[in-house]
């Protein structure tokens, strides 16, 4: 009996260790979530320690974020720090519309500051057949949506609407080398200009970045051309959701998420921090958190984080935070996706930021039904 036991001990022993061996090669290759907490805490930590030394666009796009995940509002002043410096600049841009010579000069000033790297040179050679393009999109638009996003109406907001009516943007959206230079760009112009309801040319873009960047030739894609593909796939996702407000279709973007899944090995390989927590990120917001592809990128994401600096550096190993935001707060989405995204925020309904709006905007009627 002394014998039988011994076996059965040696077996139990033996079996033991194998479950041990095994669960010691899964926390090898996936990260447990305490790393997954770990890395979330550390970002957390520094970004908001350092909150108030970001700019006020970073600032608002680390608390709008920040709202959208947890509901919390102590990050509504943050973002509510977004909004004045977008009210302002409509203020500037959409009020001064009818000068004479005004849309010219400020369309020069923003392809000016594009630089004068590789891309730059590239996008500045794209833009030359529409020389207004980015300021009617990245100026005008951009401003005017993430008032509208906040379920307000800011200043001269009729003239800004009757003008980007008047303006051709299908020409440059759809145009080839315009997509190889600004992907994700212009999927959140075409998004951003059906929200504001002057024009909807979101099937007309994807039908035109599909034949740019047809899957079968990936091939032929250097990194940087392929980086910009999946760039612009993970915004196709974000947009939709009007960044991070609400879920989007499993089935509406299955061309995506197949594509992502299919092609996770390169991706890991050849795109930036930045992108990897994107794709992640669009499992998510298509509620397909389980996908094997989200475990992944998160171990990924994990291992970039640098412990000594508790942020995740830049490809060139920069640590600076206003410049790494970005890359950070996608990291931070990635690690902790929460069961509830919350739309807004809706400053007027809330208590810390309801006494202080800018006087230059308005109460959207249509806001509380959103």
């Amino acid at each position: 009996m002394a014998f039988l036991t011994q076996k059965n001990f040696l077996k139990i022993s033996t079996l033991s260790l194998a479950l041990f061996s095994l669960s010691a090669v899964s926390a090898i290759n996936e990260p447990s979530q305490t790393q997954n907490d770990k890395v979330y805490q550390g970002i957390k930590n520094n970004l908001e320690l350092h909150l108030y030394q970001l700019p006020p666009r970073v600032q608002g796009h680390y608390g709008i974020r920040l709202y959208r995940m947890t509901g919390d509002e102590k990050y509504a002043n943050a973002a509510l720090v977004d909004l004045y410096a977008v009210t302002e600049s409509q203020a500037f841009y959409a009020c001064s519309l009818e000068k004479p010579g005004f849309i010219t000069s400020e369309a020069e000033k923003a392809i000016s500051v594009l630089g004068k790297g590789p891309r730059a040179k590239a996008r500045k050679k794209a833009l030359e057949p529409f020389p207004e393009f980015l300021f009617y999109t990245d100026v005008l638009l951009r401003f005017s949506s993430r008032i509208d996003e906040f379920g307000l109406t800011g200043p001269c907001n009729d003239k800004l609407i009757t003008a980007l009516k008047k303006t051709d943007l299908k020409t440059g959206l759809t145009d080839k080398a315009m997509i190889k230079s600004w992907a994700a760009q212009l999927i959140n112009y075409a998004y951003w200009a059906k929200q504001l309801g002057v024009g909807d040319y979101v099937n007309e873009y994807k039908q035109a970045f599909i034949e740019v960047y047809p899957n079968d030739k990936d091939s032929e894609l250097n990194k940087k051309q392929y980086q910009n593909k999946l760039y612009g796939l993970t915004h196709f996702i974000f947009a939709a959701s009007e960044y991070y407000q609400h879920d989007v279709s499993p089935k509406e973007f299955s061309w995506i998420l197949d594509y992502f899944e299919d092609n996770i090995d390169r991706i890991l390989e050849d795109a930036t921090d930045d992108i990897i927590a994107e794709v992640g990120i669009s499992f998510h917001l298509a509620g397909r958190s389980d996908n094997p592809v989200v475990a992944k990128t998160q171990a990924h994401i994990v291992n970039a984080f640098d412990e000594s600096v508790q942020f995740i550096r830049s490809p060139m190993g920069n640590p600076d935070l206003a410049l790494g935001e970005h890359r950070n707060v996608l990291a931070m989405m990635l690690l902790n996706w929460p069961q509830k995204l919350h739309k807004g925020p809706y400053f007027t309904e809330l208590k810390a930021t309801k006494k202080y709006l800018p006087k230059q905007v308005s109460v959207k009627l249509e806001s509380s039904n959103k």
